[in-house]
């Protein structure tokens, strides 16, 4: 894959995860709701931002971010949820589409210092520690 590929599929995933996150938020119950109905708020507002900084990066760099839903479902790997979840297994969704995600930007760390791009490769990183930060508190969340 291509540096642009790399972050046209990260776009890609971060808007469909952006829109899973709404769901869960409009759609969590039980008495976990305030919580989750929060958390999920906090969640799909922080991938709002990482989208756009994807996409400013990939201009940045002379590529073109894709921009439209139909290019972010063909090349997400993360998919749509479609199924009523329980509370707990929205959660861990989020967790599984988290960690994937991480594999991912790891892989793509290595292709942006192959093309000695540090920025893209930072912007990767940061991204990193923070889902794990993210999937550490979820999984505390499930006690797992």
């Amino acid at each position: 894959m291509t540096l642009e590929q790399v972050m046209n599929q990260q776009i890609a995933n971060w808007n469909v995860l952006y829109t899973k996150l709404h769901r869960f938020h409009w759609y969590v119950k039980g008495p976990h709701f305030f919580t989750l109905h929060s958390k999920f708020e906090e969640l799909y507002e922080e991938v709002a931002t990482i989208i756009d900084e994807f996409a400013e990066q990939l201009l940045i760099n002379n590529g073109k971010p894709i921009s439209t839903l139909k290019e972010s479902l063909q090349l997400a790997s993360i998919e749509e949820t479609t199924e009523q979840l329980s509370a707990e297994e929205m959660v861990q969704t989020v967790i599984k589409d988290f960690s994937l995600i991480i594999d991912e930007l790891k892989a793509g760390m290595i292709i942006a210092e192959q093309n000695n791009d540090e920025v893209t490769s930072d912007l990767f990183l940061g991204l990193i520690e923070k889902l794990q930060k993210n999937n550490w508190m979820l999984k505390a969340f499930l006690n797992i």
